[in-house]
């Protein structure tokens, strides 16, 4: 059992909390819902009794209000299969998306690692279940989904592939009918494909129409992969899947070394740095988090690298930035220690400006990274470990400047605030 520890902070404080009735979490997002704002939590495996509804249920995913910050608020659990878990939501409004009912709001998340579904969570209607997008999956996992177009890159294990983490794409502009568009995954992930197979996919984040790059992170602890794909070419192109038609989007591909993963690949573009003339010039990068699977100092340190892709063929590393764990003695601390995730928002109060990182065992860091060359820690918020080991998970902020952090123990979540000199840095408004 984890000692007792207060909360330990520097220009981050804490705005509200909620026990999350005491479940493992995963993945929050926060979404503006007519006025409320609704963090949206996907939940590690389990079950726990729901206040709500009087009864058990299986960890799901939970729905709570943050519309007041100091004081979250349950409003609903959608139980997950037997045995618990839904690690994953997404959301987009029907506003957004181009095929569905204008006044409604909807919910993607995984079913275990054996579906996806799309749920209506308008409030203040109970949540309905609208579609299973795909089922009889061998995993699942980190799932985006552009609310403008409704194209969603699925992290899925399709029978027949020679991995349980690849990609499916569907159109779910209309999610109450879901249009498959086509499987996609590193080429030697294909079916029939010989030799080894690489790492499997950890999740994408597109930029979708305008943008037209998917940024796809392969690999949790090492055999990291950063892939840089063409999005139209990559949705329009041929779909069958042999190794010629994979390769045929990737712009580019950036091998970490074998002993670091790729969890999140986070694009930050267009960032104003000095070139060697003394000029200032734009150059685009990819925040690329490691996550760690193991407690104690040894091997190597998950950590986060920013990764130069202007020239998308010749990816090179900018930099890197690893929590030095002797500040904190978290070496000595129990649970995992090493970089997990960074947030996915981007709000234009964070964005080529600040990135969030959960650091299990260190609570979450914020780096400041205006200087892609040389990425700064200006503030981090570690949990108070009330007789639990401290296992911040995932991270995200919303449009108003709030960070939300959950624990994958059990340590509920915590709505945070940018203060002092960290505060500064954003661009508060």
């Amino acid at each position: 059992m984890a000692q007792p520890r207060g909360a330990e902070s520097r220009d981050m404080a804490l705005s509200g909390f909620h026990d999350l009735q005491g479940r493992g979490a995963y993945q929050p997002v926060i979404h503006e819902q007519n006025g409320r704002w609704i963090a949206y939590i996907g939940l590690h495996a389990g079950s726990a009794f729901n206040p709500l509804t009087g009864v058990r249920e299986d960890n799901g995913t939970l729905l709570i209000d943050v519309t007041d910050p100091a004081k979250p608020a349950a409003l609903h659990h959608i139980p997950g299969p037997p045995g618990g878990e839904a690690q994953m939501v997404r959301v987009c409004g029907g506003r957004d998306l181009p095929r569905a009912a204008r006044d409604r709001t909807y919910l993607l998340r995984t079913l275990g690692h054996s579906a996806h579904e799309v749920w209506d969570v308008t409030l203040p209607d109970p949540p309905q279940l609208v579609s299973v997008v795909a089922d009889g999956l061998r995993g699942t996992h980190k799932n985006w989904w552009e609310c403008d177009t409704g194209i969603a890159y699925l992290v899925s294990g399709v029978p027949g592939w020679r991995t349980s983490r690849m990609t499916q794409i569907f159109d779910l502009s209309d999610p109450r009918k879901p249009v498959h568009i086509r499987d996609y995954g590193l080429p030697g992930q294909e079916p029939g494909a010989t030799g080894s197979v690489p790492t499997g996919l950890h999740g994408a984040v597109s930029t979708g129409p305008a943008g037209n790059r998917v940024y796809f992170g392969h690999g949790t602890s090492s055999g990291g992969v950063l892939q840089v794909v063409d999005r139209d070419k990559l949705l329009k192109g041929p779909k069958e899947p042999i190794r010629a038609n994979l390769l045929q989007p990737q712009r580019g591909r950036y091998d970490l070394d074998p002993d670091y993963g790729a969890h999140t690949a986070f694009p930050v573009l267009g960032v104003e740095v000095q070139g060697a003339d003394g000029r200032a010039a734009k150059r685009d990068f990819v925040v690329v988090t490691n996550e760690a699977l193991s407690d104690g100092c040894g091997g190597a340190r998950q950590k986060v690298w920013i990764i130069d892709v202007t020239e998308e063929a010749r990816p090179k590393p900018a930099s890197t930035w690893m929590l030095d764990e002797r500040i904190g003695d978290y070496c000595a601390r129990p649970g995992r220690i090493g970089a997990h995730s960074s947030h996915e928002s981007f709000t234009p109060i964070y964005y080529r400006r600040i990135m969030f990182i959960a650091h299990f065992n260190a609570g979450v860091r914020a780096i400041d990274i205006r200087d892609p060359y040389k990425p700064r820690e200006i503030a981090y918020y570690v949990p108070a470990a009330s007789g639990r080991t401290v296992t911040t998970n995932n991270v995200e902020v919303d449009d108003r400047g709030y960070i939300y952090i959950v624990d994958r123990h059990g340590l509920g979540l915590h709505v945070l605030r940018l203060t002092g000199a960290a505060r500064q840095a954003a661009n508060f408004r």
